[in-house]
């Protein structure tokens, strides 16, 4: 599984002009789904997403992380993440999840995510969505965990 994600001061998703979700300072974090991702991936993700230490503790270093700086978090799932752009002008999406095992990672790791925080936003699967976030820092990350 494939994270992208953003520290921002705001965020939000939109559908067809309706918003779905918005969040003040928090983490936007675009979601992409390989097709050998597992149940297990979505979780060692998680606990990724929510530890990984991007917010200025009082010296202003990044050493805080989503969870002791109590921010929010909007997941939005993207597919074109898991693209093989190695060769040519076109990118291949061999490598994501065919849609059913998308939404159903995608839609496990929603889950879990509520569980352990709560409120938590979240785009649309398969819509076409609009983001609008302001990136604070800017501070982007990818992290990946791969299959065992």
């Amino acid at each position: 599984m494939i994270a992208l994600l953003q520290r921002v001061s705001e965020a939000r998703v939109a559908v067809a002009g309706d918003t779905v979700a918005a969040i003040g300072p928090g983490l936007l974090v675009l979601i992409g789904v390989q097709r050998h991702d597992t149940p297990e991936q979505a979780s060692r993700l998680l606990e990724r997403l929510l530890g990984y230490r991007v917010f200025a503790d009082e010296r202003g270093r990044m050493n805080r992380s989503l969870r002791e700086v109590g921010g929010e978090l909007l997941l939005v799932p993207q597919f074109t993440l898991a693209a093989d752009t190695t060769r040519g002008r076109r990118p291949s999406f061999t490598p994501a999840a065919p849609p059913a095992q998308g939404q159903e990672l995608f839609e496990q790791l929603l889950a879990l995510a509520r569980e352990q925080l709560g409120e938590v936003g979240a785009g649309v699967f398969g819509a076409d969505m609009q983001l609008s976030l302001c990136n604070d820092g800017p501070v982007t990350f990818w992290l990946e965990v791969s299959p065992p």
